[in-house]
């Protein structure tokens, strides 16, 4: 039994499926010294950017129909309007001719239109990195859903110094909550008063002159905060050149469910058009001068998710860049000898020619 034992150790031992060649009948070239060594140096390379793309979570997008009709949608406004808080009214009202300005609370805050420096470098900053982002976020979608930060900047810097003059603008801020069912916020002159059928907006006090609809949006959202939303409107600055004008923005609110590394909330992304126009009634141009934002449902819901390769990918791909690289090498350097040989033995010939050739 022992004697079988030590004779199918000594068949294991002896045991090789690939033959080697023995050193003596091995030649060793500087040639392949340098592929060796820049092998290894391509497999580290390649190994460091496979292991840094498994880390990395990967995007993906799912869609299904939203079926959640009966929740309520939450508004998050911060804009200034270039006119007092007595002079204007701000008010929702759905398709349902509810007036839903009664669920959460919008602070009305007068202040001055005009920026100090400090918040005119901070505005203008936001409005340049929003603008970019609204145009090329198509490149950048996969780091803005995989930050950390909700928002690219903070909230507008207090005023270095106090103007010494009367406010001129209202700044209106905070949040609403409202029906999942389309519906219309709107800034017009004069405050709202209620209405059997809806509300209206008394404004028979205010002159031509008081009529200035300029504002500047700094932060305009629907649902909790999450990392990769883009807010269309934020860093949004109309002038208004006439009294008597119109501003509409008609978005499209689409349900998102955000489950990555960094969060995992539903929330919702929109998107957006303009349109501005003066109110000139024997032009043909009729409604009411303010700033309107209509706003309408997707019935489909966003699922992002952040997913990885799994492990037996990733061992799978290590094993193939190193096993590649090692047969691409080997082919290169038998290329590469071949070379050096046929080379060699021509510049022998054309020697040895040289010699026998007589003067």
């Amino acid at each position: 039994m022992l004697r079988n034992r030590k004779a199918t150790l000594n068949f294991v031992r002896e045991l090789d499926a690939f033959s080697k060649i023995s050193e003596t009948y091995q030649e060793t070239r500087t040639s392949g010294a340098a592929i060796t060594i820049i092998c290894f140096g391509i497999i580290t390379a390649l190994i460091y950017l496979e292991i840094t793309y498994f880390l990395t979570p990967k995007i993906q997008y799912k869609y299904d129909v939203d079926t959640d009709y009966d929740g309520k949608l939450k508004i998050n406004i911060d804009m200034t309007v270039a006119m007092t808080c007595d002079m204007i009214g701000a008010d929702i009202l759905d398709v349902t001719n509810q007036n839903t300005h009664s669920f959460g609370h919008l602070d009305e805050e007068p202040t001055w239109f005009e920026l100090s420096p400090q918040q005119r470098i901070f505005w203008d900053s936001m409005k340049h990195v929003n603008t970019y982002i609204r145009e090329e976020h198509y490149t950048l979608h996969t780091v803005l859903w995989t930050s950390r930060s909700t928002s690219l900047f903070g909230g507008m810097p207090l005023r270095e110094v106090q103007p010494d003059r009367e406010h001129d603008a209202c700044r209106l801020h905070g949040t609403l909550f409202v029906n999942k069912v389309a519906g219309n916020f709107h800034i017009t002159a004069g405050k709202s008063i209620p209405h059997p059928r809806g509300h209206a907006h008394l404004s028979l006090f205010l002159r031509d002159e008081d009529y200035n609809f300029t504002h500047r949006i700094e932060h305009f959202s629907f649902g909790d905060p999450a990392t990769g939303i883009i807010d269309p409107l934020d860093g949004d600055e109309k002038i208004a050149l006439k009294n008597y004008q119109i501003y509409q923005y008609f978005i499209q609110i689409v349900p998102t469910h955000v489950d990555t590394t960094e969060t995992n909330t539903n929330t919702y992304q929109y998107s957006v058009t303009e349109q501005d126009r003066e109110v000139n009634h024997g032009g043909g141009s009729h409604g009411v001068p303010g700033i309107y934002f209509k706003y309408d449902m997707s019935s489909i819901k966003v699922h992002v998710q952040s997913v990885r390769q799994f492990w037996s990918q990733f061992l799978v791909r290590l094993c193939a860049i190193v096993g590649g690289v090692f047969a691409t090498s080997g082919i290169i350097n038998i290329l590469v000898s071949s070379t050096i040989d046929i080379f060699s033995c021509r510049l022998i010939s054309i020697s040895q020619n040289k010699i026998s050739t007589p003067n």
